[in-house]
């Protein structure tokens, strides 16, 4: 399990010269050096105009069938490592971009920056229509992407339209995420943020994990049971859940700063406790204002009582092992492939209520660590919508190797450069709680 505690070679080609005699005096050897650099700069920059000369003297075509918006010329990407320097070279970008072209070929493709592809197409099943889009993402040959969830607002109990969400972090691309709270816009799942823990699961239903380092991004998926304790050096607390609604009166649930700025009601025969820098500083039998950097513990009056008895407590979070180190989680459900299979747990996960055919969202990536995000519209005669089976099928006809049901129906909304681009049944998308993200480093305000 792992374990988060919640508190407030440069790249150059060497040049080589001749051995020089030891007697020559500082400024002969000042003057050679000066004659190298202006040699240098030459070569370099005669280089980039035969390059540039060549690239645009052999434009790459479009293929067959619906227009493709290609990428725009770009020079060498270089990344920095501990060992070795990492190159991207335009030739490894331009691989990629070919591959797209030809796993969709027939289809129109747009290349919305490196390593991000967009494609619409229309799916027949029983001879009824079904509108996709779906978004090829690429890290390996772009560093600069950013991939996370965010949140309708700092509280959690918000909501709002996809496009708000998106222009608040100059986002490329937004696809709504996981379920909520229609009422408050409390996400009803795994959430964290940055490192944060922000919600805890409901039923233990699947997440995606996101871990971006200077070694560049990578996804693991499962479901996920946290094992949550106030403890000190001689006792701990379980805790059942981390800012989400009440589910049994028995539960001891924690609300952070987070959650909004006043805790829910406690449950009968129960008492809210504020715990401040390692201590209860109020009981109460209301809810409490939650100042920041505390949090307010909601449990029966046994537990409270036990934890009266504790000082200099601290809050520990352990996740499963697949999520060791990972930087983001978002949750949902159920399943729709697990290493490779179809894997559709919706008993498992309660979710049998999100069956028949609709509008959905799903994410998903490959063995070699592309993300692949979808929507299907639905509800319209236009495009019928899919079954979570249906669902399934297509995200590993596109070679995903683990792919999981995101929060669909009206929800269903996907938003890339400025634009919702499918059809959702609301226009614009209806207000949601979260989503998943994706910018460039270069494009986020500092």
């Amino acid at each position: 399990m792992a374990s988060v505690t919640l508190s407030m070679n440069n790249f150059a080609h060497p040049l080589s010269t001749p051995p020089v005699k030891r007697n020559r005096n500082r400024k002969e050897k000042e003057a050679e050096g000066h004659i190298v650099k202006f040699l240098i700069t030459i070569f370099l920059i005669l280089s980039g105009v035969c390059i540039m000369t060549i690239c645009l003297s052999h434009p790459i075509l479009a293929f067959d069938g619906d227009i493709s918006t290609l990428s725009d010329i770009k020079v060498p990407i270089y990344e920095e490592t501990n060992e070795t320097q990492k190159i991207i070279s335009e030739a490894d970008i331009k691989a990629w971009e070919n591959k797209i072209i030809e796993k969709y070929k027939g289809k129109p493709v747009y290349f919305k920056t490196t390593g991000v592809a967009h494609i619409r197409t229309t799916k027949y099943i029983n001879n009824m229509p079904i509108k996709i889009n779906i978004v090829e993402i690429n890290p390996n040959i772009n560093p600069d992407l950013v991939i996370k969830p965010d949140t309708a607002n700092q509280n959690l109990n918000a909501r709002a339209k996809i496009k708000n969400i998106a222009s608040r972090n100059n986002a490329l691309v937004a696809v709504n995420g996981g379920y909520f709270k229609p009422q408050t816009g409390v996400p009803l799942g795994s959430l964290m943020i940055d490192g944060v823990t922000l919600t805890g699961p409901i039923y233990n239903r699947v997440a995606l994990g996101i871990t971006q380092s200077d070694a560049g991004t990578s996804f693991s998926m499962g479901r996920v049971e946290l094992d949550i304790k106030l403890k000190n050096k001689i006792a701990e607390i379980k805790v059942d859940n981390i800012n989400q609604p009440r589910m049994l009166s028995t539960y001891t649930l924690l609300y952070t700063d987070k959650w909004g700025k006043i805790s829910p009601a406690p449950p009968k025969y129960g008492a809210n406790a504020l715990i401040q820098e390692g201590k209860i500083t109020k009981i109460s039998a209301s809810p409490i204002e939650i100042p920041s950097g505390a949090y307010v513990v909601s449990a029966p009056y046994s537990k409270i009582d036990e934890l009266q008895k504790l000082k200099n407590l601290s809050l520990e979070i352990n996740y499963p092992e697949q999520f060791k180190g990972s930087d983001h989680i978002i949750g949902a459900g159920p399943f729709l492939l697990k290493d490779g299979k179809i894997y559709i747990d919706t008993a498992e996960e309660k979710l049998l209520s999100v069956g028949g055919k609709n509008p959905r969202s799903a994410i998903g990536y490959t063995e070699d660590n592309s993300l692949i995000i979808v929507t299907v519209d639905g509800r319209e005669k236009t495009s019928v919508g899919m079954t979570l089976n249906q669902l399934a099928s297509l995200m590993k006809s596109l070679g995903c190797a683990n792919a999981m049901n995101f929060d669909g129906g009206s929800s269903t909304v996907m938003y890339i450069a400025g634009n919702v681009v499918n059809s959702p049944v609301n226009s614009g998308g209806v207000p949601i709680s979260n989503a998943l993200i994706v910018s460039e480093k270069k494009n986020q305000s500092i």
